[in-house]
């Protein structure tokens, strides 16, 4: 009798784990968080910067979600991101940096769609947006924990 409960209750377990039993709640609202700030060690400015998200929360899950990364002096990281005043000079650059960037609109739509940071994938050529995006999601919803 003793191995037959043992045997629901780690059935059970299971069955909660692959279904999310007991996965978080979030109270309804709107959160901001950024992460820290990313400098480069290789000496150049190249990257450097920080990410903020901003994510609602209605109905206990996940509604909305936006990501963008700034400058260390706090200039968005926009469709000028790469540019050299204001031209394009270094075009591999450039498509490096604008790539980064729509990077964060990848994020924000696959954590709005799967509701789980856990189940967000890294975009190749942008991991340091995707550990800013991490850091700051993070935080956001440890603001939004009930």
């Amino acid at each position: 009798m003793m191995k037959k409960a043992l045997a629901i209750v780690t059935a059970a377990l299971c069955v909660c784990g692959f279904s999310g039993c007991g996965s978080k709640t979030y109270k309804d609202g709107t959160y901001t968080a950024r992460s820290a700030e990313y400098i480069s060690d290789d000496g150049t400015e190249d990257g450097n910067g920080y990410g903020e998200v901003e994510i609602t929360v209605s109905g206990g899950s996940i509604s909305e979600v936006s990501f963008k990364t700034y400058e260390l002096d706090g200039t968005l990281k926009d469709e000028d991101y790469g540019k050299e005043d204001g031209e394009i000079k270094n075009k591999d650059f450039y498509n490096k940096a604008q790539r980064a960037r729509s990077a964060c609109d990848n994020y924000a739509s696959q954590l709005k769609a799967k509701g789980s940071l856990d189940e967000v994938d890294a975009v190749s050529g942008a991991t340091v947006n995707f550990s800013e995006f991490k850091e700051a999601v993070t935080a956001a919803l440890k603001q939004a924990e009930e």
